[in-house]
């Protein structure tokens, strides 16, 4: 299990990769060509350095064989839409075929960077997967995204790409925001057995009006060799990666510089410019957005009489002596029809305004009916019933227009937090209390059947380390949480921010014994037993006093009563991720022991759990931390803060424990009671006052000046002596 876990991380072909861009747009040069080959080149793009807006949309004219093909960096540009701010580039296929000549399984996966300017489109995209035996999945920084295809024979249709079983081909959505991906195929899914008649499994991000499916794509390698393996893909650009309001302060580098032009914002790319309604052309240029003719529009723009052009709009008259009627023009009636014409026009008006509030009210109603109906779906009735029946229960069950006025109806300035699950927004209750409400994507139906139930149980949680849920909204299609607001941010940011603290040995050891204890009591003191699922250092907040909250056990599940209870899709964190459980999709109570044993190396090592920028021996910081610790170089990976002869003996036990976590095999691995009991021994020991280690107290991280505890005056020998004692004291109560 091991070796296939390394290949996943170090087992990469050939990355292509777009560069980042600067910051500060730059005029367009004079002479500047504006086509390559049959392809137009639209500034703000341009062909040399002095005619693109900046460095990120130079694009190269190359001539490949007899074609002329435009490219930026190593992709072939096919389209460019600046309305639209998309690119449409050809990126390559992933592919998992049996090869005879070594009677093994053939891997050619599939990566691609984007730089600060561009991201993958969610609208336009879709995560493709084809084969009669295949599971894969797209490996971004935030997201794992994939699915699983089978075959059944009979049931195969051309253009049917629907996901069901035996379709051959499946689809998953794209998060907004992705930037770069690594493919990957599960090696217990493939071709060996197959082959024959379905040689190979394919993978591939693409654009999804481009994909048709044949059932030749499964029976052939035609798929992977009619364009050179490669695909149309779309990308989402902006000119520069502010917003608008930002962008618009420095009018010499603000780049809508057309009149008639409006600045758009893209949370993921920067901002972007598109000329105003009425408006065509190019925002980028000066005069570059025209008044679009309307009247030469007919189709468009409809008008059944006289139709006279505006700046950016139009008008619609009848000819002197006629009247608009139904939108069309007639001959005007004589004044004894005037009367009459003017008494139905208002009867006229009456009926709509009644028909008008009589449609509000029956759109309230309908509202009203749905609101009930996700509350029942949702157990709310019961839920209701059990808090009545516990009095004194702090849990609450908000409605959604309370949520919206907490959260200023859910503005994005509000945003604290984003996750694989959805958006986290603080809020500000009627009441003043500062909560954090978590406004989930998805559910599925099993979730929706048992969330009543289950906010019933997590509702009864209290542990001193855990943020406490209080409460839900239950009214909408995907429940709402509402937590306490935990207000220093998370771990992540402490340990990795770029503020330059010093960290004591001590404060480590705090936060991960209180996290584990956390943990533990999930595990062990909850009824039914609670799984975290993603236990990551994002995922542990720290409050006024800096200590550890465990939060988002939320989307947590309860553990299975049944064992052979599996999920469909792999779900988690890269770098966190159990290995048995990529392999089995069935998640553990041992998962969490995995993924909090990534959390403690961080605390050692002051290093990220996955970085895909560095070395290939370095993107995992778990394959790393076994490899020194097999070579007996531990000292090699420590953070320079903690590293010292005082803190060595330490920081080897905590290793030791590391090391245990992250075993390949679940059963090898301790209980997270086993791992909290030795982190609360261990902290003890730091604590005696024969301990050499100064234990700098929060008041380091709050700007105060640490307290320093008297050093002992006993030897080093004596000290590891008296240290084994006091463990053992320890380890005998």
């Amino acid at each position: 299990m091991e070796m296939k876990f390394s290949w996943l991380l170090l087992g990469l072909p050939a990355v292509w990769m777009l560069a980042a861009a600067a910051d500060v747009p730059a005029a367009r040069g004079p002479g500047c060509s504006a086509r390559c080959g049959e392809m137009d080149v639209p500034y703000p793009y341009g062909l040399d350095p002095q005619c693109a807006i900046h460095d990120g949309f130079v694009l190269n004219c190359t001539t490949v064989g007899r074609a002329t093909k435009l490219f930026h960096g190593g992709l072939e540009v096919i389209k460019i839409s600046v309305p639209d701010g998309k690119a449409w580039v050809k990126t390559w296929i992933s592919r998992q075929c049996y090869d005879q000549t070594t009677n093994g399984m053939l891997y050619n996966n599939a990566q691609l960077w984007l730089g600060n300017q561009y991201v993958l489109s969610a609208d336009d995209n879709k995560v493709i997967v084809i084969g009669c035996k295949s599971l894969a999945y797209m490996w971004s920084d935030s997201y794992i995204i994939g699915c699983s295809s089978t075959c059944d024979i009979k049931a195969l249709k051309n253009s049917s790409c629907s996901g069901a079983d035996g379709d051959g081909c499946c689809q998953a959505d794209l998060p907004k925001g992705v930037k770069k991906y690594i493919s990957y195929f599960n090696v217990d899914y493939n071709t060996s057995q197959i082959w024959q008649s379905t040689p190979c499994n394919y993978i591939a991000v693409m654009e999804t009006a481009a994909f048709n499916f044949s059932t030749t794509y499964l029976t052939s390698t035609v798929f992977y060799d009619m364009d050179n393996s490669l695909i149309p893909t779309v990308l989402e650009w902006g000119v520069a990666r502010n917003t608008c309001g930002q962008a618009r302060t420095n009018k010499t580098t603000y780049a809508c510089v057309s009149n008639n032009s409006d600045c758009i914002d893209n949370n993921y790319v920067g901002y972007r410019c598109k000329c105003s309604p009425g408006y065509k052309g190019n925002p980028y240029v000066s005069d570059g957005c025209t008044d679009i003719d309307e009247c030469q529009d007919n189709v468009t723009y409809p008008c059944a009489g006289i139709c006279k052009n505006t700046q950016g709009h139009f008008t619609c008259s009848c000819p002197p002596g006629q009247d608009r009627i139904n939108g069309l023009c007639v001959k005007a009636h004589k004044s004894i029809w005037v009367a009459p014409v003017v008494g139905g026009s208002v009867g006229l008006v009456v009926l709509l305004i009644v028909a008008t509030c009589a449609y509000l009210i029956r759109e309230r109603r309908k509202l009203h009916r749905i609101k009930q109906k996700y509350f029942r779906q949702h157990g709310g009735l019961i839920l209701f019933e059990e808090m009545k029946s516990q009095q004194g229960t702090a849990f609450k069950i908000f409605s959604e227009e309370e949520l919206q006025q907490a959260t200023h109806r859910f503005d994005e300035h509000w945003v604290i937090g984003h996750g694989g699950h959805g958006k986290v927004y603080k809020g500000v209750l009627k009441t003043e209390v500062e909560v954090a409400v978590k406004r989930c994507m998805t559910i599925d139906e099993q979730h929706k059947k048992e969330f009543g139930k289950e906010m019933l149980i997590l509702s009864q949680i209290n542990h001193k380390n855990i943020v406490k849920i209080l409460g839900c909204c239950l009214e909408v299609e995907v429940p709402m949480l509402v937590y306490e607001f935990i207000p220093n941010g998370t771990l992540f940011d402490l340990i990795h921010g770029n503020h330059g603290r010093h960290i004591s040995l001590g404060t480590r050891l705090r936060i991960a014994c209180e996290s584990s204890e956390a943990l533990a009591y999930l595990h062990s003191c909850a009824s039914p037993p609670i799984l975290h699922g993603d236990v990551k250092s994002t995922n542990i907040l720290l409050d006024g006093d800096y200590t550890a909250k465990v939060s988002d056990f939320g989307a947590s599940i309860l553990a299975p009563s049944d064992k052979s209870q599996f999920v469909t899709l792999v779900q988690g964190t890269c770098g966190y991720l159990d290995p048995e459980y990529m392999q089995t999709c069935q998640l553990t109570d041992k998962s969490d022991v995995y993924s909090f044993g990534v959390v403690l190396l961080e605390l050692l090592t002051r290093k990220k759990a996955l970085n895909l920028e560095g070395p290939e021996h370095e993107k995992s910081l778990s394959m790393r931390f076994l490899s020194v610790m097999k070579e007996n170089k531990l000292e090699d990976i420590l953070d320079d803060q903690i590293k010292s002869n005082e803190n060595l003996e330490y920081l080897e036990e905590i290793a030791e424990l590391a090391r245990q976590c992250l075993d390949m095999s679940g059963v090898n691995r301790p209980s997270m009671m086993e791992v909290a009991d030795n982190l609360g021994r261990l902290r003890k020991v730091m604590q005696h006052p024969w301990a050499h280690e100064n234990s700098e107290e929060l008041d380091n991280l709050l700007g105060e000046s640490s307290m320093s505890m008297v050093s002992s005056a006993v030897t080093t020998e004596a000290f590891s002596i008296e240290k084994r004692v006091a463990m053992g004291l320890e380890s005998g109560r």
